[in-house]
């Protein structure tokens, strides 16, 4: 597939299919792209299965204040997808009885689904061991209504997991918008006065580090070390830890890779850096992730494309937790950018 004819396509990138159909052409002008599956085949580990699961990871709409350039779930402020409270009872109910001892609630920004804070009290009360919100920072500004979020955090102690691409303002910016990094900056002292990233408090901060570019994280702890010097001497900032993510190529980001004729070379810098022992931690492996209107996949990036599981339970409503532990794992191409290095989850480097 050559890059004019990538090109030329860039526009039909908001359809999960067309996205998969670019993914799975492994021919490239200057050789063939192994496919992941025999990659996988190559050193052991196929099919995939999954392990004990750990993570009930719950998309909560689309919605979003910012449009950051890497965003794989192509959120939004005119994005309309919203998990209703009907399929939030599904849920509950899911939780109360799973083997899973964490929640992970995400969007677009999660905290704007109108029944959050319901959703977090219920699922609070249902048990849940460790409760993580994914939030942009920035949604605490943006109304009034998001102003006491950090007290509500900590009320619920709620691990606040946020995005933060830089500790400097210009690569933050270019990345997800003019003035998001004096606002996250902002947002992130609010939680340190309420006690989070604090010594002596159980309220977890932890950051969440994307490239700007085609190219993968560097390490992850060499990383956390810069971050935490750097937000500590100019803005007096805690945080727990940093979490490395690759940008996986599929859309906001594919569409980027694309339009900067870099998909092939980024393309072959996962598989040359494909690493086997991180296959075997991939969050696949120990999560479910529930879309909005309540499928079920085996992570959000397979959501985006709209990868259903591979199992007779498709459904929150109709949740079996045993024979979703029989199923084997979809994969496609865009698995590479997990497995590439030191592994990439929503949790960072697997290996």
């Amino acid at each position: 597939m050559t890059k004019k004819s990538l090109s030329a396509r860039k526009n039909d990138l908001s359809n999960p299919q067309k996205q998969l159909e670019i993914l799975s052409n492994g021919i490239f002008k200057d050789g063939d792209l192994p496919y992941f599956k025999d990659k996988i085949a190559e050193t052991g580990i196929s099919p995939l299965k999954p392990g004990k699961l750990e993570v009930l990871q719950l998309n909560l709409g689309y919605m979003c204040n910012q449009v950051c350039s890497h965003c794989h779930v192509d959120a939004g402020p005119d994005r309309k997808e919203i998990m209703t409270r009907e399929t939030m009872e599904q849920c509950l109910e899911v939780i109360r009885k799973t083997s899973a001892h964490t929640l992970d609630l995400t969007g677009g920004a999660p905290e704007m689904n109108p029944n959050f804070r319901w959703f977090v009290e219920e699922a609070s009360e249902a048990g849940i061991k460790d409760f993580i919100v994914r939030s942009n920072l920035t949604i605490i500004l943006a109304n009034k209504k998001y102003h006491d979020l950090p007290e509500f955090f900590k009320k619920y102690n709620v691990h606040v997991v946020s995005s933060l691409p830089f500790y400097k303002k210009e690569k933050t910016d270019k990345q997800r918008g003019s003035g998001v990094f004096d606002k996250s900056i902002k947002v992130l002292q609010m939680l340190n006065k309420v006690g989070y990233a604090q010594e002596g408090t159980a309220l977890k901060l932890d950051l969440v580090y994307n490239p700007a570019g085609a190219f993968l994280p560097t390490n992850q702890e060499l990383m956390e070390q810069d971050f935490k010097k750097a937000l500590k001497r100019d803005f007096n900032i805690d945080f727990n830890s940093l979490f490395a993510i690759t940008n996986l190529p599929i859309s906001r980001f594919l569409e980027y890779l694309i339009a900067s004729e870099n998909y092939e070379d980024y393309m072959y810098e996962l598989v040359n850096a494909y690493n086997p022992e991180a296959v075997k931690s991939v969050m696949c492996t120990n999560t479910i992730s529930v879309s909005w209107d309540g499928w079920l996949y085996d992570c959000d990036f397979n959501q985006m494309l709209e990868l259903k599981v591979a199992s007779s339970v498709k459904h929150i409503s109709e949740y079996n937790e045993d024979a979703l532990q029989d199923r084997e794992i979809i994969i496609s191409q865009h698995c590479y950018g997990c497995t590439a290095g030191a592994g990439s989850s929503c949790q960072g480097t697997v290996a």
